[in-house]
């Protein structure tokens, strides 16, 4: 059973997804830091107040409508930057199949036969 376990975590789509969520957590802190920390204190200047100032009382319940907004600008610049990769990743890998290929190289029997047509032509 450990060795089945070892032979399914080696794999190597275990390990290239194991790097993208490592990769993504961090990727989320550094997105999250410029939404929180540039983007919508831009924005909140704009507006005139902070958003996470922005709140709603029905009933005696404060509803942080402020919050969801930014965590919603948030989700919005994570897709977009996510988008921009993959788009700029597809883009290289389709360059790289439209490269054409060397032709292959003749076998024996194609060079064999090339000899005898040069020699039949003279």
């Amino acid at each position: 059973m450990l060795k089945e376990f070892k032979t399914f975590i080696l794999r190597g789509n275990i390990v290239d997804l194991a790097i993208a969520v490592i990769i993504g957590g961090a990727f989320g802190k550094i997105v999250t830091s410029l939404v929180n920390d540039i983007i919508m204190p831009i924005i909140g200047t704009i507006i005139g107040k902070s958003f996470a100032s922005l709140t709603a009382n029905i009933n005696g319940v404060a509803v942080h409508y402020g919050l969801f907004i930014q965590t919603v600008v948030d989700f919005v610049t994570v897709a977009a930057v996510i988008f921009l990769i993959v788009k700029i990743i597809n883009k290289t890998k389709k360059q790289k199949e439209e490269a054409p290929a060397a032709p292959p190289a003749p076998t024996m029997d194609q060079e064999l036969l090339t000899e005898i047509r040069d020699l039949l032509k003279k």
